[in-house]
């Protein structure tokens, strides 16, 4: 039976994620605590896309409290009590000196600050995970999920089961109560290649994803709704009526019938 195996989301843009039991939709459609905070340089977002180091930190994030907690490289151990200015405060002013760039701390309880705006949660399956740690020598399906960073995994499914929620006349599903509808395949940028701990890059790792990626694709799947084969998981759209609902792991997960 499908459903709903893990719920993952990423307080702090760039920085590690975290597991809920259940999280809440925003009033914009994301999920609670998932990138509430980010770090701007010159008003753009700065993740890890610019920048290995961000993988070089140990972090964990307590949502009640909006506490986190920064292991760094030289060995220091630091917590910051998000939900108060001037601890927002004292941890820019450390990111800035940690990253050796000048940066602001800004915080979106209604959106988050996600990359594709607009859109929600993104879903992946368990057996997809378990099949791109297979294409590595040495990638562990841990190691797959901490790269790929996704909202929503599914379980009980076959591998690249997402893929049938995009495109033309696509399916919707349902997570308990709560509707997705797919709205795009996730291209993927240069983060998946890194060793999530290091920042070090998995050799040729673009290269062999591509390669297995389009041996393995689907069947079932719209392929014209896919630019190219470097996409894994897919974004989601949650309809408003369903943004006053919670997800929770165990959820049973069905496709809508059309």
């Amino acid at each position: 039976m499908a459903a709903l195996e893990e719920i993952r989301v990423y307080p702090v843009k760039g920085l590690g994620g975290i597991s809920l039991d259940r999280a809440e939709i925003t009033e914009g459609g994301t999920l609670a605590y998932d990138r509430e905070f980010a770090l701007f340089e010159d008003g753009e977002i700065i993740n890890a896309k610019d920048s290995e180091n961000f993988h070089k930190l140990s972090t964990t994030f307590e949502p009640e409290t909006r506490e986190l907690h920064v292991s760094a490289p030289d060995g220091s151990e630091l917590s910051f009590a998000l939900d108060e200015t001037a601890e927002q405060e004292r941890a820019q002013q450390w990111f800035s000196e940690y990253f050796e760039m000048d940066l602001t701390l800004r915080r979106n309880t209604d959106l988050g600050y996600v990359d594709r705006r607009r859109m929600g949660p993104s879903v992946i399956s368990t057996a997809t995970l378990e099949a791109v740690a297979s294409w590595f020598e040495d990638l562990s399906v841990e190691g797959a999920r901490r790269r790929l960073r996704a909202n929503v995994e599914v379980s009980g499914v076959e591998p690249f089961w997402e893929d049938r929620f995009v495109g033309e006349d696509a399916p919707a599903f349902e997570v308990g109560d709560v509707q997705f509808e797919g709205v795009t395949p996730c291209a993927r940028c240069v983060v998946p290649q890194r060793d999530p701990d290091t920042g070090e890059p998995l050799e040729r790792f673009r290269n062999t994803f591509i390669e297995n990626r389009r041996e393995s694709f689907p069947a079932f799947a719209d392929e014209s709704a896919f630019d190219h084969f470097y996409t894994l998981m897919i974004i989601s759209r949650i309809p408003d009526a369903d943004r006053d609902e919670t997800l929770a792991v165990g959820d049973t997960v069905e496709r809508v019938k059309q």
